[in-house]
């Protein structure tokens, strides 16, 4: 500030905070994050109309073949091209595993904002049992679930769902708690509003922030969760291009120095669990800012 402002008792106006949006455009781990889930989301949706080989033609007569540049991944043990593969595998995966964290993000939701808003009797209860189901190891829980209930799709979404639900609530209960004793909620009090009323309609659209980070990071758990089952057996079965059943089809050939089979599957769902962590961070960053 010069001194000739200071000398005539004028303060300068703060420059105006960048909005959120702007600070994500400007993160370098927003923008590679979008571009690596904005690929694969395109691959889901278009990829099998634009791969160069059919993915589930088998040449027994091309088995194994390494990178070339007639198949730019090599191909299997069936001689099934490995691109064409991976783009197609993605779409299982990018249905599974958003409309699981959709549906944990929305019930996980609703218990926090139910524990912190109502508190008392209720919310030591549900924070008792979302300790317990939290403590649990979400491999083991879903391998028990689903050979009790059989493997599907919509059995792999219900379960992960539920099993990410608790996580979900814990994030929104204490956000909540945050904002149950500010003055608009004892304003929203006075003026006779529902319970129900100020749980979805005053205090939900200041915690949406810590939900939408929560949300983004149970996306890339998500991901790996379902790859991981897929591997297990617990997913699509063959000839599906799934990048989980991929592996476990062909992790057994490494040995010999086919290294080609599995690696790009797994860098495919690593990828796409990277740029889902930088979107979460990214989107954390720009939210605490």
């Amino acid at each position: 500030m010069s001194r000739e402002v200071i000398a005539a008792g004028v303060v300068p106006e703060e420059a105006p905070q960048p909005s959120r949006w702007r600070l994500l455009r400007r993160s370098g781990g927003f923008r590679a994050g979008a571009a690596i889930v904005g690929f694969w989301a395109l691959a889901a949706l278009f990829g099998p109309m634009l791969v160069p080989w059919n993915p589930f033609a088998t040449d027994p007569l091309h088995a194994l073949a390494p990178p070339s540049a007639a198949h730019w991944f090599g191909t299997d043990q069936l001689g099934r091209d490995i691109f064409s593969r991976v783009i197609a595998g993605s779409r299982d995966i990018l249905t599974i595993a958003p409309l699981a964290t959709l549906l944990g993000t929305i019930v996980g939701s609703a218990l926090g904002l139910a524990g912190g808003t109502l508190g008392g009797a209720f919310d030591f209860v549900l924070g008792r049992i979302i300790e317990v189901l939290v403590s649990l190891p979400l491999i083991v829980v879903a391998l028990l679930a689903l050979v009790a209930f059989g493997a599907s799709p919509a059995t792999t979404i219900v379960l992960i769902g539920l099993v990410f639900a608790p996580l979900v609530a814990r994030t929104v209960r204490a956000a909540v708690l945050g904002e149950i004793a500010l003055d608009y909620v004892a304003a929203a009090e006075l003026c006779g509003e529902s319970r129900l009323a100020i749980m979805f309609v005053e205090i939900l659209p200041n915690v949406l922030g810590p939900v939408l980070v929560e949300a983004t990071v149970r996306l890339g758990y998500a991901v790996f969760a379902v790859a991981s089952l897929s591997f297990l057996g617990f997913g699509p079965g063959p000839p599906s291009p799934d990048w989980g059943l991929a592996i476990a089809e062909n992790y057994g050939v490494i040995a010999g120095g086919y290294w080609w089979t599995v690696s790009f599957d797994a860098a495919a769902t690593a990828s796409l669990v990277v740029g889902v962590n930088l979107l979460a961070e990214a989107l954390h960053q720009a939210l605490a800012s």
